[in-house]
């Protein structure tokens, strides 16, 4: 495992980008501003443009909150970033 310099946060992974491609995606298909995200999920929208970005990933409590704000299923959400990477 890397080094990480205390204080900040490792690159997102490959699976991390695409939890948050998924995201956006969904928030596509459900007209959903980053804005609206953050306050589902009790965020700042700093802190979840951030991530949308890709400079920082998702935790898992984020992606829960944010499922259940979109209506979307997590299991189908996680899984369909799963294939992604593995078919990358």
């Amino acid at each position: 495992m890397a080094d990480v310099p205390r204080g900040s946060e490792p690159q997102p992974g490959k699976f991390a980008v695409a939890i948050s491609d998924e995201i956006r995606l969904a928030m596509t298909r459900h007209r959903v501003s980053g804005s609206q995200i953050a306050e589902m999920a009790g965020k700042s929208q700093s802190y979840i443009s951030k991530r949308l970005r890709n400079e920082s990933s998702f935790s898992a409590n984020d992606i829960e909150m944010i499922c259940a704000g979109l209506k979307e299923d997590l299991p189908s959400l996680v899984i369909r970033a799963a294939r992604a990477v593995r078919n990358s």
